[in-house]
């Protein structure tokens, strides 16, 4: 037998691994059964090479629990390890063995499966155990070894009387990790980590129902079998070409990735590339809201199908982190925790080509199947409108499918709808007014007097769009957003004519003074304009500059700094050539004078949704007094 201190550079390496190397505990069953796993894919390769005649078999993992005895075993049926490779990879800490493996036969090896990034991995056991054993058998023809730890430098390693071939960890679980001796809790790290392990992993057995025998009767109960559970999807959809697969299968692995989702995705994206990186994985586009809050369901990284994490950030442009599914890499650099992803180049080269395959996928629907790219519209637009603001890359590509939906349910391009608006929306100075609506109900009356006018009025009212409209507003030349309530319309697009006002300067001056008296409300900045006499008499307007800058720092990032706190500020036009207005600059009775501006520009304020609660119940009582 042997004793000896374990080869580290600080005799402190257990409390410092149990406190600071690895931040989540429960990641030391996903380390194990990595180790095991590639073990097991070690000895496949070695097989399928010809350097080993074992039998390879149909091999698994199994965990076992011990609540008893307070233990955790896992066995694997993998290469096993002599009594020297237990001192080389073992006792030498932060030696990987798949490394090493891998350099070795790194030909041959590439599509093994092997993790190879796992370094320290098995010390993480000493997280939640007092002590750790390792019994091992190796595929080649020498004794197997026993090796004990209670988690201080000191070890023994001896001989053991295994005879099958693998190794079988137990853990010794301390004090203070008792919860990891529940089946329950072991069973849902299983299920989060190992959830597509490549090699089946056992934990403990589930009953099967099986068919009736012929003839049975229908009450008699149906016979049942005790079978192994196996936890795990050992050849995810992933991993597999996309000619293998179905429409229903894709649907199928997103259900078996997010079980609590009952909303099929709208598709899917297929990545594989294996130059000048290595990545597979499938995203789907779910049917997104305007709530721009973080998903529950997110986007899961997996290296070699061990789960890292769903925080994707830095991997995934931010923009896409809406998406779900899965991404798988060995190539994508973790630290040796592997719980935080360090930004290099091959992350950003990565992050290049998920911008570039998702733009692709989203171009060939827009070109295969237009109608339906349109129907899906609404629940993929604030992926798309994100995107086209963070990625100047994706904006290239996007600006040929990106659609503005009308108020009328049409769908344009950019392209389109310039061709479109030009021949009547282009004002004086040669600019495009794309006029827009953010809701159809609350500016109604404002739709239908742009419609009047032959105005073709867009619905845009994902919570983004404030941000996109400014950066259209650079990036093209001569044109410009306007809300349809911004102003009336024919400052919204003003044309060579000019309404003359029927009011002499005199008489404004003098209508404008009654109106700011009567109403006495600093929100309001009372503007006479001269326009059509069909037009209403006053219209609420609010500015597209100062509304546009609030809504866009309130959605977060750009317009003005503290404007997103700033007081509701609305403009009263007064349209000058209108009847109603004229009899009330010339009505003499203050009090009726009164009550008509008051009428009237709570009718204003109906218009644009302002008139609720009280304000609302004396207008309605007004309204009533004056029919009487």
């Amino acid at each position: 037998m042997a004793t000896g201190k374990i080869n580290v550079s600080v005799e402190n390496i257990f409390p410092l691994i149990k406190k600071f190397l690895y931040s989540d505990h429960e990641i030391f069953l996903r380390e194990l059964i990595s180790n095991a796993t590639d073990a097991t894919l070690k000895l496949k390769h070695l097989t399928t090479i010809g350097e080993v005649k074992v039998e390879y078999g149909n091999p698994f993992i199994e965990v076992k629990i011990d609540k008893e005895g307070k233990k955790i075993h896992i066995i694997d049926q993998g290469v096993g390890m002599t009594e020297e490779e237990v001192q080389k990879y073992i006792n030498e800490i932060a030696f990987s063995g798949a490394e090493e493996f891998l350099d070795k036969y790194k030909d041959s090896a590439k599509d093994s499966g092997i993790i190879g990034h796992f370094g320290l991995g098995f010390y993480s056991a000493f997280m939640v155990a007092a002590k750790v054993e390792i019994i091992t058998k190796s595929y080649k023809d020498e004794p197997a070894a026993h090796w004990t730890c209670d988690g201080s430098p000191n070890f023994t390693l001896k001989k053991a009387k295994k005879t099958t071939r693998g190794t079988e960890i137990i853990l010794h679980i301390a004090d203070d990790s008792t919860e990891f001796l529940e089946e329950g809790k072991i069973g849902t790290l299983l299920r989060k980590y190992n959830k597509f392990m490549p090699i089946p992993i056992k934990f403990g057995t589930t009953t099967e129902t099986l068919p009736k025998p012929e003839g049975a009767k229908e009450e008699d109960p149906a016979p049942t079998k005790e079978v192994d559970n196996i936890i795990n999807n050992p050849n995810p959809a992933w991993t597999k070409q996309p000619t293998e697969l179905t429409d229903e299968d894709y649907k199928g692995f997103y259900r078996e990735l997010y079980p609590m989702q009952f909303e099929e995705p709208l598709f899917h994206i297929h990545l594989n590339v294996d130059y000048p990186f290595n990545l597979t994985g499938i995203l789907y586009f779910p049917k997104l809201t305007n709530d721009l809050n973080t998903q529950k369901d997110r986007i899961q990284l997996y290296q070699n199908q061990v789960f890292v994490t769903d925080n994707v950030e830095g991997i995934v442009p931010e923009f896409l982190t809406m998406l779900r599914g899965v991404i798988d890499s060995p190539d994508i650099p973790l630290n040796v925790s592997r719980s935080y992803l360090q930004a290099d180049g091959a992350v950003k080269k990565i992050s290049t080509y998920i911008t570039r395959k998702v733009a692709d996928k989203l171009s060939s629907l827009f070109k295969n199947n237009r109608e339906d790219f349109e129907a899906k519209w609404n629940d993929i637009k604030i992926v798309i409108e994100y995107g086209m603001l963070s990625e100047d890359k994706f904006f290239e590509k996007a600006d040929k499918f990106a659609l503005y939906p009308s108020i009328d349910g049409a769908y344009y391009t950019f392209e389109e709808l310039q061709e479109k608006l030009k021949p009547n929306q282009t004002d004086k100075d040669d600019k495009l007014v794309i006029l827009y609506a953010s809701n159809k109900e609350e500016q109604h009356s404002y739709i239908e007097a742009a419609k009047a006018k032959g105005f073709e009025v867009l619905l845009l009212d994902s919570p983004i769009v404030s941000h996109l409209m400014q950066k259209l507003e650079t990036s093209k030349e001569k044109i410009s957003f306007a809300r349809v309530d911004a102003d009336h319309l024919d400052n919204l697009i003003k044309k060579e004519d000019t309404q003359i006002s029927k009011l002499s300067d005199e008489e404004k001056e003098a209508l404008k003074t009654d109106i700011e008296t009567a109403i006495n409300n600093k929100s309001y900045t009372v503007q006479l304009e001269a326009m059509d006499s069909s037009s209403s008499p006053f219209i609420i307007t609010e500015p597209e500059f100062m509304r546009r800058m609030k809504e866009m720092q309130q959605s977060g990032g750009g317009g003005m700094f503290g404007m997103g706190n700033m007081p509701e500020m609305y403009n009263l036009v007064v349209n000058t050539n209108h009847e109603l207005v004229s009899e009330i600059l010339n009505t003499k009775t203050a009090k009726k004078k009164e009550r008509l501006i008051n009428q009237s520009l709570d009718l204003a304020r109906l218009s644009k949704g302002l008139l609720k609660g009280e304000e609302l119940t004396r207008f309605i009582k007004r309204s009533y007094e004056m029919v009487k």
